[in-house]
C-alpha cells in the first residue's frame, strides 16, 4: 500500500515522479528528474512544515514542479485561481499560511506585489515565465530558484521525506465559494495516493507497462477535478501530459486535442457543451446532402447505443457508418484516439450526452466533490449507463439517506478518500461530517438496484415555494435548454415565492482573446430564430424590441414544458431574456464553469422582482 508520495531516490532520480521540463513541439512533457524540486528544500527560501507553497498561474510543467516540490519539501500545494482578484488572492494565502507564493507571469505578481504587505507568512515570491521588470527582495526568477537546489545535501533531503505520515494534509483545494465563503479543504498523502491509483483504475485508467495514456491538461489544476486527473493520476501511471494554452478554453482546445491526440480525455459539461455547439456550426456550413447523412447516421447510431450497450452485439452496418462518416467527426475533434471521455463537477444534460452518444461517444459521468479527493463514483468502459455518474469506486462506500417515496435523498460517502477536514473550520467540518464519519454531500439523487448511482440536483439549490411545493430546479432547466436550441443558460426562480419564473440567455459567439460571450448569436441559435420568422442575428436586436416572433416562439417552447409538469405549482408562469450571456468574467459561473445561483440572483435582482411585482 501506497501511503504517501513515493520520494525514494534511485540512482538521483525520484521514483514515480516525472518533472524536468522538456519541448516536445508546441507542448511541454515530463521526464524523471529529481533537480528541479530541490530548491523547495532551501532553508533561503525558508518554507516550514505544514505551511503552504500557493501557484497562481496555468497548467504548466513549472505548476507540477512547484507541487511536487512543495509536498516533498513538508510542505502544503494550495492552488489559486488565475482569475482571483488581489483580494481573493490575500484570502487564500493568507488562510493557508503560504511561506512562498509561485506565480506565472507579470500579471498574477502584480496582484501578490499588492498584498504582500498584509500576508505575515510571506517569505518568497518565484516568478517562472516573464522577466521581472523590477527586482525586490525575495523576489526570485524561475533560473535564480533553481540555483538555490545545488546547497541541499542528500541526508536533508531524505530526512524531511521520511518523516512525513499518511495522515499529514499535503493539498488544500479551495472551494469555488459558489454557497458562500470560500473553504480550504485539507487532504492528506493518503487521500491523493489511494484515490489517485483506485478512482482511475475504475475509469479503465491503464499503468504506462501496459498502454501509455495520454492526457491534455487543461482544466484549472486549483480544481479537484483537474489535479487529480493530470497530476497525482498522472503521477500514480506514468501518463504523458499534454499542456494546453491559456486560451483552450476560450475556443482553443481541439487545436490542442489534434496535435496531442489523447487516449482520455476529461471535461467540465460546459466544456462538452461548447464541442457540441463547434460540431453544430461546422456541419451547418456543409452541403444539404452531408448534413442529412450526418443527421441520419447520429441519430440511427444513438438509438442502437441506447437500447444495446454491449460493442459485440451491434449490428455489421453500425461499423460501416461509423467508419465513414463518424469517425471523421472524432478526428475533427481530436478524439480519433480517444478511448475514454470522462465529465465532472456538474451533472451532464442529457442533450449533450445523446449527441455525443450518437457521434460513438460515450461520456463516462462522475461523481465527486473537493472534499472526497475528486471521483467517488464514476463510469468507465465496463461500468456505463446513460445518465448515471456510475458505481461507487471499489473501495468506498456511499448510502442515501431521508429518501422519499422515488428513493431520492441525500448522498452520502464513507471511505479513504473522504478529506480531513476545512482548515481553520472545524464548525463547518461537523456540519458536513457525522459521529459516524460519513460525509453528507448536500446533493440530492438515488441508486439504481444494480448500484448506478444518479444525482438529480442540491439540496441547498432545492427551490421550496411559497405554497410549500419542493421544486429541484435542474430537471426544469434542462427541459427548457432541450426544448429551446438558442437558450444558453436557464435559471429558475421561486424560492418562498408564489409562482416559478425563469431566467434565460441566448446562445451567442464568444470573443477569442477575452472568453467573454459578445453579442452575435450562434449560427445554431440564428437557425432558430429563422424558422420562428425573425431576421435576428444579435442578442440586442431580440432583447431591445422584444422580438415578437422570437418571444412567442420561446413562450411555446415553456408551454410545451409546462404541459409536461406533474402539477400546476411546477409551471414557469414567467420568464425574461437577459441581454448577455454567463461568463466566468461576469461572476455568473466560478472558475470550473459552474452556476453560481447566489450570484446571478443578485445580479439580476431588478429582473426577478419585476416577475413578483402583482
Amino acid at each position: 500500500m501506497q501511503a504517501k508520495l513515493n520520494g525514494k531516490r534511485e540512482g538521483g532520480e525520484i521514483s514515480k515522479v516525472h518533472i524536468s521540463v522538456g519541448k516536445k513541439k508546441d507542448f511541454l512533457f515530463l521526464s524523471n528528474n529529481v533537480d528541479c524540486i530541490l530548491p523547495f528544500f532551501s532553508s533561503k527560501l525558508g518554507l516550514e512544515r505544514f505551511h503552504s507553497v500557493a501557484i497562481l498561474g496555468f497548467n504548466s510543467a513549472e505548476w507540477f514542479i512547484s507541487a511536487v516540490g512543495a509536498v516533498f519539501a513538508g510542505g502544503i500545494v494550495s492552488g489559486i485561481y488565475t482569475t482571483s482578484s488581489p483580494e481573493a488572492c490575500h484570502y487564500i494565502a493568507h488562510d493557508c499560511r503560504a511561506n512562498i507564493v509561485v506565480v506565472e507571469n507579470q500579471k498574477q505578481l502584480d496582484k501578490i506585489m499588492q498584498i504582500w504587505d498584509r500576508l505575515p507568512y510571506l517569505k518568497a515570491v518565484v516568478m517562472y515565465k516573464d522577466r521581472v521588470s523590477e527586482k525586490h527582495p525575495n523576489l526570485y526568477t524561475m533560473d535564480e530558484f533553481m540555483e538555490l537546489g545545488n546547497e541541499i545535501p542528500d541526508g536533508q533531503l531524505d530526512a524531511i521525506i521520511n518523516s512525513q505520515e499518511a495522515n499529514q494534509c499535503c493539498v488544500l483545494i479551495y472551494t469555488s465559494g459558489t454557497t458562500g465563503k470560500s473553504k480550504g479543504v485539507m487532504l492528506s498523502h493518503d487521500n491523493i495516493t489511494w484515490t489517485s491509483a483506485h478512482a482511475s483504475r475504475a475509469g479503465d485508467v491503464q499503468p504506462a507497462e501496459i498502454q501509455q495514456e495520454k492526457i491534455v491538461s487543461y482544466l484549472p489544476l486549483s480544481h479537484i477535478a483537474g489535479q487529480m486527473c493530470d497530476l497525482w493520476t498522472g503521477i500514480k501511471w506514468g501518463e504523458e501530459v499534454y499542456f494546453a494554452q491559456p486560451d483552450a478554453l476560450k475556443g482553443g482546445l481541439v487545436e490542442v486535442l489534434r496535435e496531442a491526440l489523447p487516449t482520455s480525455q476529461m471535461g467540465v459539461p460546459r466544456v462538452w457543451e461548447k464541442m457540441m455547439e463547434k460540431i453544430k456550426e461546422a456541419s451547418s456550413q456543409t452541403g444539404l446532402l452531408k448534413r442529412k447523412m450526418l443527421s441520419w447516421a447520429m441519430a440511427a447510431t444513438l438509438e442502437q447505443n441506447l437500447s444495446c450497450s454491449n460493442r459485440d452485439s451491434k449490428p455489421f452496418w453500425m461499423g460501416l457508418v461509423d467508419s465513414l462518416l463518424l469517425s471523421k467527426v472524432r478526428w475533427a475533434l481530436g478524439l480519433s484516439q480517444c478511448q475514454k471521455h470522462f465529465s465532472g463537477a456538474a451533472p451532464l444534460p442529457v442533450e449533450v450526452s445523446h449527441f455525443f452518444l450518437g457521434l460513438n461517444i460515450p461520456i463516462y459521468e462522475g461523481y465527486g466533490m473537493s472534499e472526497t479527493s475528486g471521483p467517488f463514483c464514476i463510469s468507465g468502459p465496463q461500468v456505463y449507463r446513460p445518465h448515471s455518474c456510475g458505481k461507487v469506486v471499489p473501495g468506498c462506500h456511499v448510502k442515501i439517506v431521508n429518501e422519499d417515496e422515488d428513493g431520492h435523498g441525500e448522498i452520502c460517502f464513507w471511505g479513504r478518500n473522504v478529506f480531513m477536514g476545512y482548515l481553520n473550520m472545524e464548525d463547518k467540518t461537523r456540519e458536513v461530517i457525522d459521529q459516524d464519519g460519513w460525509l453528507h454531500s448536500g446533493d440530492l439523487g438515488k441508486m439504481d438496484q444494480d448500484g448506478f448511482v444518479y444525482v438529480t440536483g442540491r439540496i441547498k439549490e432545492l427551490i421550496i415555494t411559497a405554497g410549500g411545493e419542493n421544486i429541484p430546479p435542474t430537471p426544469l432547466e434542462e427541459a427548457v435548454r432541450k426544448e429551446l436550441p438558442l437558450i444558453s443558460n436557464a435559471v429558475l426562480i421561486g424560492d418562498q415565492k408564489k409562482f416559478l419564473s425563469m431566467l434565460l440567455t441566448l446562445k451567442c459567439s464568444v470573443d477569442p482573446d477575452t472568453s467573454e460571450p459578445t453579442d452575435c448569436l450562434t449560427q445554431e441559435a440564428r437557425e432558430f430564430c429563422q424558422k420562428a420568422g425573425s431576421k435576428a442575428t444579435q442578442v440586442s436586436e431580440i432583447v431591445q424590441s422584444r422580438d415578437r416572433a422570437v418571444y412567442r416562439a420561446v413562450q411555446d417552447g415553456i408551454e410545451r414544458v409546462n404541459g409536461r409538469s406533474a402539477s400546476n405549482p411546477q409551471r414557469i408562469q414567467k420568464w425574461a431574456i437577459l441581454g448577455k450571456d454567463f461568463s466566468i468574467s461576469g461572476g455568473e459561473f466560478g472558475p470550473s464553469m459552474k452556476l453560481k445561483r447566489q450570484t446571478v440572483a443578485k445580479k439580476y435582482q431588478n429582473e426577478i422582482e419585476a416577475f413578483y411585482k402583482d
